[in-house]
C-alpha cells in the first residue's frame, strides 16, 4: 500500500487537506503543529500519506461542493487502497454530519469545529492545552493569519457560520499577543487579523470592544512591520480604531469591511444592523480618520428581496464609494438559515449577471485607480519569486485576494523583506514597480 513504506516509528504519517477561508488555514496549522508536538509525522503530499484529514468548509453552496468532492475523491484513495484511514473535520462536518455519515461510509469519522482534542486522539494522540498558540505555518513564511475570536452572535439572515461556529468567543488578549510574538520570532513580518467579526474583539468578556488596544499592542510587537485587519462588521463598529489605525505606521491602511448590500429593503432583510445612509455615513467618517485607506468590500446580489431596483441602488452604491478592492457573492439559500423560508427566486442565471455588472464596473473603477499609482512611491513586501521574478504586495492588498505588484530590480531581492518601489505601469488589477535602492 503506498503511503505505509513512508511510516517513521511505527506512526502512520498523516496528510491534512484544507478547504474554504483563512480561518480554516489556522485551525489546520494548529492541528499540525499538535500532530508534530506528538510526534505523529506529517506527509506533504498525500502520496505519502497513510491517513488523509480534510478540513471543510461549509459557507456557500460552491464552498460544500468543493469540500464534498474532495471528502469523495479523497476516500477513493482509500478504495484503492492508498490510504489507510480518512477523516473529514471542520464547517461541513459539523453541519451535515449525519447525513455525511450515511452517505459517505468510506470516511472513517467526521469531526465539528470545536473537536480538535478528539481529532488528536484518532489519530494517535492528545491535546497539549499549553501549546495551543503553536502553528506549523502554511502560508509563506513572511506572512500569517492571526484569529482572534471563534464564532458569531449576529443574526444575518443569509448566513450558517453561527450554526458551525457557535457564539463569539474572544481569545485572551495575552494569548493572541504571545502566539504574534512567537510567529515573529519565526520570521513573520505581517500579522492578518482575523475572525467572524474582529469588531466585537473583546465585548464577550468584560463588555468592551478591545480590538483598538489589540491592534496598538500588535503593532509594537518586535519583527512585526505590517498588521492588517480583515472581516470588520459595519453594525456597531467602534470608532476609535480609526484613532489607532491613521496613529501606527506600522497598520495597514487597509479595512476589510464587508457591507454585502446597500438597499434599505435587502439590508432589514438581510438584519444587518444599519440603514444604507448609517453605512454611507460609516464610510466617509473612515476615509476621514484615516487618509489614505484602500477599503475592501463583499456582496451579495440575487438575495430573494433584491429585485431590479434593489440592485440599481447596489451597483450605483458601488459607482459612488468607488472601493479599492471588491469581491461578489451570488446568493446561496442555506438551510436554518431566516432568509431560508424566502425562498431562492432569482434564477441563477439572472445571478450571475448582476454578479458580472458588479464585477465589470468595479475592473473599471480598478484600473482607474492603478493608474492614478503611476509614478507614486511605494512599500512593498516581497511575496514571492516566479519565473526569474518577484512579486510583491502594497499595503493595500491582502494576501491571496488582493492586488499584486510585478517587481523589477537591479540588484538580488529577498522573499519576506520590505522594498520601496516606483509604480511603472498599471493594469486593470496589478501594477509593475521599479525598485529604488
Amino acid at each position: 500500500m503506498a503511503g505505509t513504506t513512508g511510516m517513521r516509528g511505527g506512526k502512520p504519517r498523516v496528510h491534512i487537506i484544507t478547504m474554504g477561508c483563512a480561518k480554516n488555514t489556522v485551525d489546520t496549522e494548529k492541528l499540525m503543529a499538535q500532530l508534530r508536538l506528538n510526534n505523529i509525522p506529517l506527509a506533504d503530499d498525500i502520496a505519502d500519506a497513510d491517513i488523509a484529514v480534510v478540513n471543510t468548509c461549509g459557507f456557500i453552496d460552491a464552498a460544500k461542493q468543493e469540500s464534498l468532492e474532495m471528502i469523495i475523491a479523497t476516500a477513493g484513495h482509500k478504495g484503492e487502497g492508498r490510504l489507510r484511514r480518512v477523516y473529514a473535520m471542520g464547517c461541513l462536518a459539523e453541519r451535515y454530519r449525519i447525513d455525511l455519515e450515511k452517505d459517505i461510509p468510506e470516511v472513517d469519522r467526521f469531526f465539528g469545529t470545536h473537536q480538535l482534542a478528539d481529532v488528536l486522539e484518532e489519530l494517535g494522540g492528545h491535546l497539549k492545552k499549553e501549546l495551543l498558540g503553536e502553528r506549523v505555518l502554511t502560508t509563506p513564511g513572511h506572512t500569517a493569519y492571526l484569529k482572534i475570536s471563534e464564532g458569531c452572535d449576529h443574526p444575518c439572515s443569509f448566513c450558517a457560520i453561527p450554526m458551525m461556529r457557535g457564539k463569539h468567543s474572544s481569545r485572551p488578549l495575552n494569548d493572541v499577543l504571545d502566539e504574534a510574538r512567537g510567529l515573529a520570532v519565526s520570521g513573520v513580518r505581517e500579522l492578518v487579523v482575523i475572525a467572524q467579526d474582529t469588531t466585537a474583539y473583546g465585548i464577550d468578556s468584560d463588555g468592551r470592544r478591545r480590538l483598538p488596544e489589540l491592534l496598538d499592542r500588535l503593532a509594537d510587537v518586535e519583527g512585526i512591520g505590517w498588521v492588517r485587519l480583515m472581516y470588520a462588521y459595519p453594525a456597531r463598529f467602534p470608532i476609535e480604531l480609526l484613532d489607532v489605525m491613521a496613529r501606527h505606521p506600522r497598520i495597514c491602511k487597509y479595512l476589510d469591511i464587508p457591507v454585502q448590500h446597500a438597499s434599505d429593503h435587502v439590508l432589514k432583510s438581510m438584519a444587518r444592523g444599519m440603514s444604507a445612509r448609517a453605512l454611507r455615513e460609516l464610510l466617509g467618517t473612515i476615509r476621514d480618520r484615516v487618509p489614505g485607506i484602500a477599503l475592501r468590500t463583499t456582496l451579495i446580489v440575487g438575495y430573494p428581496d433584491e429585485g431590479e431596483a434593489e440592485f440599481e441602488e447596489l451597483r450605483s452604491f458601488v459607482e459612488e464609494q468607488r472601493f479599492e478592492r471588491l469581491g461578489v457573492f451570488t446568493y446561496s439559500s442555506e438551510e436554518g438559515t431566516t432568509a431560508f423560508p424566502l425562498g431562492d427566486p432569482v434564477p441563477p442565471e439572472e445571478k450571475e449577471r448582476r454578479r458580472g455588472v458588479i464585477m465589470e464596473l468595479q475592473r473599471e473603477i480598478s484600473e482607474a485607480r492603478n493608474e492614478a499609482l503611476v509614478g507614486t512611491r511605494q512599500n512593498v513586501l516581497v511575496d514571492r519569486a516566479e519565473q526569474g521574478r518577484f512579486v510583491g504586495r502594497t499595503q493595500h492588498d491582502a494576501p491571496e485576494i488582493d492586488n499584486e505588484v510585478l517587481l523589477v530590480s537591479d540588484f538580488p531581492l529577498r522573499v519576506g523583506t520590505f522594498c520601496d518601489v516606483e509604480i511603472v505601469e498599471s493594469y486593470e488589477y496589478d501594477l509593475t514597480g521599479k525598485v529604488l535602492p
